[in-house]
């Protein structure tokens, strides 16, 4: 990997390293802590990723027009902000309002980051993403584990352990990403030229695609919200369900060179993300079922391989569709996405689980990852369309 990219592997890591003590945690603390249903924790979060969505947009459209030094750097003053309120008042609403700001800070950063990583080195295809995916989760096992740990003790020190995280990131950032910002800015020229953006069928590929990515992410956020609550009702400790953050990210670092070799083989991303989309369903098949932390484990195991193949395919995808100038606002059309899905899904989570139990859960779930198989398979259809009728004429 070039050298650039290295810093920002290591960025990403800092900075979900910090992110990770909280969010595994928030509906527990809002549920446990601050004493609301998971209703109300659904909407609390659904605040926070609300900003986060708005947030990726923007960021993204930013680094199309500022380039990413200068739109990390805005994205990381945002986040401090909220952080350093979030360690000295996190008592009711105050919480929810801080929270909402950090959202909207950590989605400026997230898609001008991959979109950096495309630009310096473009001839990696999906190494890139996957080098990010992987710094990614390295940052989901180390602060999932340390939050699970200082959590027990005090959630005070959760704050102030995100804050100076992200000091660092904040550090890293100005050091290193200013040289970046060169070949960011240079590729965002290229918009006032672009005579192609006009053509919008590979956007509408995108938003296809993302419908189903989406819905993927629906599912994927219930492990962070109404499964973590229903844990803590089987008696299964803070510590242990932080532990399955632990090795959901350790299995993706640790793990990530046996994908590969299979994910080699597999010619289409499309394909490559059908797979995952099954291995899905099959952890929450499994999910449904568990009533003891070594299903729950079991279960985690079989959810990150899942996620091994499709987060990274999305944002390489979304990658090879954009035209030039636009990579920034592609990836944060994938990051919103996300964003969208971790924001519809507690809520959704909640209001299921309180109105009708968590069997009904399970199914409207693995129901949703079936709608994402076919949306998988139709997204590109019109541009293959397009393809032939040009190759006819």
């Amino acid at each position: 990997m070039p050298r650039v990219l290295w810093l920002l592997v290591i960025g990403m890591a800092v900075n979900v390293t910090g992110s990770s003590f909280l969010w595994p945690l928030n509906t527990i603390y809002i549920h446990d802590h601050l004493g609301k249903s998971l209703s109300v924790a659904g909407i609390v979060l659904m605040l926070n990723s609300g900003a986060t969505v708005v947030g990726n947009l923007f960021g993204g459209a930013l680094f199309d027009k500022i380039g990413g030094y200068k739109s990390v750097l805005l994205g990381i003053g945002i986040s401090l902000f909220s952080l350093i309120g979030l360690t000295f008042w996190h008592g009711w609403p105050m919480y929810v309002i801080f929270l909402t700001i950090a959202g909207f800070g950590a989605g400026i950063v997230f898609p001008s980051m991959f979109a950096m990583a495309g630009s310096v080195w473009k001839e990696g295809g999906r190494k890139a993403f996957n080098a990010m995916y992987v710094a990614q989760n390295l940052g989901v096992a180390v602060g999932a584990a340390l939050g699970g740990f200082v959590a027990s003790y005090s959630f005070q020190l959760i704050f102030l352990a995100n804050t100076l995280m992200y000091v660092i990131f904040l550090l890293i950032a100005v050091l290193g990403y200013r040289k970046i910002n060169t070949i960011s800015v240079s590729q965002s020229s290229v918009l006032k030229e672009n005579t192609g953006v006009k053509n919008h069928t590979k956007l509408y590929a995108l938003l296809i695609l993302c419908l189903g990515y989406l819905l993927c992410w629906v599912g994927y956020v219930q492990w962070q919200t109404t499964i973590a609550a229903f844990t803590q009702e089987l008696n299964i400790t803070l510590k242990q369900y932080s532990f399955l953050w632990t090795v959901n990210g350790a299995l993706i670092v640790l793990g990530q060179p046996l994908v590969n070799i299979f994910v080699k083989r597999i010619k289409s991303l499309k394909t490559q993300i059908n797979i995952g989309i099954i291995i899905f369903i099959g952890s929450f098949a499994l999910t449904a079922g568990a009533k003891e932390f070594p299903i729950f484990l079991t279960a985690m195991i079989i959810l990150t391989i899942g996620e091994m193949f499709i987060w990274p395919a999305v944002p390489t995808v979304a990658n090879d569709l954009a035209p030039k100038g636009r990579e920034g606002f592609y990836q944060g059309i994938v990051n919103s996405t996300a964003t969208g899905g971790r924001m519809i899904g507690p809520l959704l989570g909640g209001v299921l689980v309180d109105v009708y139990g968590t069997s009904m859960l399970f199914t409207v779930l693995i129901i949703l990852l079936v709608i994402s198989i076919f949306t998988t398979l139709i997204y590109d259809r019109k541009i293959k369309e397009k393809k032939q009728l040009a190759h006819a004429s």
